[in-house]
């Protein structure tokens, strides 16, 4: 690689769910419900995945919408506050090339009788293969599914 270079960034995603924090937390941890939303939400073919929901446990997957590109994941959680708070570690690559390292987080905070979903991500993205925007786009996408499982339409902050 003649040119690598690394674009460091954040952006914050703010929405209100009706939904206990209770609930929108199940939604992360439960295996079956977050396969729903999360996974197999974008009706990608999914050619594996495996969902350790613990402080230290790993999520990884490989997906492909076309059979030809496949993208990578691997997640490491590195702090988790039961109903309240996920913060995970994870990398993207598409076929053989890393395209990004982040470190999330979800704050799940008492809205009235919902909750105020606060998802940050501070990002570094590689050798221009993956841009903010498109990280943006698909976990405002993912928010949207969390919320049709949750059955209701998430309220922006």
């Amino acid at each position: 690689m003649a040119n690598p270079s690394a674009e460091h960034t954040s952006f914050t995603i703010e929405r209100i769910f009706k939904a206990s924090p209770e609930r929108v937390f199940h939604a992360f941890a439960d295996p079956a419900t977050n396969d729903r939303w999360f996974v197999k939400g974008d009706n990608w073919p999914v050619a594996e995945y495996r969902h350790d929901f613990r402080v230290g446990g790993r999520e990884s997957g490989r997906f492909s919408q076309d059979g030809k590109t496949f993208y990578f994941n691997e997640t490491v959680y590195l702090d988790i506050v039961e109903n309240r708070r996920i913060v995970s570690a994870y990398t993207m690559a598409k076929d053989d090339r890393r395209i990004s390292a982040s470190i999330a987080t979800v704050d799940l905070l008492p809205e009235g009788k919902g909750t105020h979903v606060i998802f940050t991500e501070q990002a570094t993205f590689l050798d221009g293969l993956d841009k903010v925007e498109y990280r943006r786009e698909g976990w405002e996408q993912l928010i949207g599914r969390l919320a049709a499982e949750l059955g209701e339409a998430a309220e922006a902050a």
